[in-house]
């Protein structure tokens, strides 16, 4: 009779397979569990432990194996209670009585049946076919410096953005007319009489764009008119940079400007920078026109204050 494998199929089933006169086998479900030692996850499993207190029948085996082998409930009591006293004998004996994928029982110094789990099959039929993971651990902590490395080895560059504009040929003629009369070394009369000459040159260029404009629009009246003469003022503006270091963007207005406050008292040049595309209020610990300044700036505040702040460069 195959009573070690008829209790392995009923221990999937149920938690205590009762051996009479003898015995039980108990389960215990156990979660899944994580060994941070080895870094090995382990799915949701069975516990099977033995209990020589629990001997009662309850019918529970020999009905299965008597289904099984197709025979009677006093026949197969009469065979498991002749294999149980075989059992004892072997216990006595000082030998170990092996379960299959069970485990192995065994008297212990004071005549008590030990049991050794063999811990080679999961019981839990809801994790069947999960075995244990063994996954690699993750260096946050390496990428996090390889960051700041690069932070600090890389140059922060701001470029303007060059506007084209359809007078730009024409400013590169006049600025090489001025620098042609500087350096000749033309004395300050002819320096000025350089000056009003490229201001006529501008002046008759623009008459002639104006006038090419209106004959292009113009198509019955062939009329010339006479227009007033123009005056061009040529002012070049520097594209000029703001950069804010900022500390913090608030739903709230309230809460932008009690967070200013705050900064002021601990001497900062906190200011409101204004809101953001999120719809945002954002606040900056200072602004500078020079960017590596602003760099020095937020690399200090990163170090020491917060590791959240981040550079803001608007025109």
């Amino acid at each position: 009779m195959r009573t070690e494998q008829y209790i392995e199929e009923l221990l999937y089933r149920y938690n205590c397979v009762v051996i009479p006169e003898f015995g039980a086998f108990l389960t215990q479900k156990k979660s899944a569990e994580l060994d941070e030692a080895t870094n090995t996850f382990t799915p949701p499993t069975k516990i099977v432990s033995f209990n020589q207190q629990v001997n009662s029948n309850d019918g529970l085996l020999i009905t299965y194996i008597a289904t099984a082998e197709k025979s009677t409930f006093e026949v197969v009591l009469q065979a498991l209670t002749k294999e149980v006293e075989h059992w004892k004998r072997m216990l006595k004996l000082g030998q170990r009585i092996k379960f299959g994928s069970v485990g192995e029982l065994f008297l212990n110094e004071d005549q008590k049946i030990q049991f050794l789990p063999a811990n080679q099959v999961n019981y839990l039929t809801t994790s069947f076919g999960l075995s244990a993971v063994v996954a690699s651990p993750i260096s946050r902590e390496v990428l996090k410096e390889e960051v700041v490395t690069l932070e600090e080895e890389v140059p922060f560059i701001i470029t303007p953005e060059k506007r084209k504009t359809k007078t730009f040929r024409p400013y590169l003629k006049y600025a090489a007319i001025a620098l042609l009369a500087i350096s000749t070394g033309l004395t300050g009369l002819r320096y000025y009489n350089t000056t009003v000459a490229i201001q006529e040159i501008a002046q008759q260029d623009a008459q002639e764009q104006i006038s090419r404009t209106i004959q292009e629009a113009t198509f019955f009246d062939t009329t010339p008119l006479e227009l007033p003469s123009l005056s061009l003022d040529i002012i070049a503006k520097p594209a000029t940079q703001e950069h804010y270091v900022i500390a913090g963007a608030f739903r709230v207005q309230k809460n932008a400007n009690r967070k200013i406050e705050e900064l002021k008292k601990q001497g900062y040049n906190a200011l409101y920078v204004g809101v953001n595309k999120y719809g945002l209020h954002q606040v900056a610990y200072a602004s500078f026109s020079d960017a590596n300044e602003g760099l020095k700036f937020l690399q200090k505040i990163k170090s020491g204050v917060s590791s959240d702040a981040w550079l803001l460069s608007v025109k």
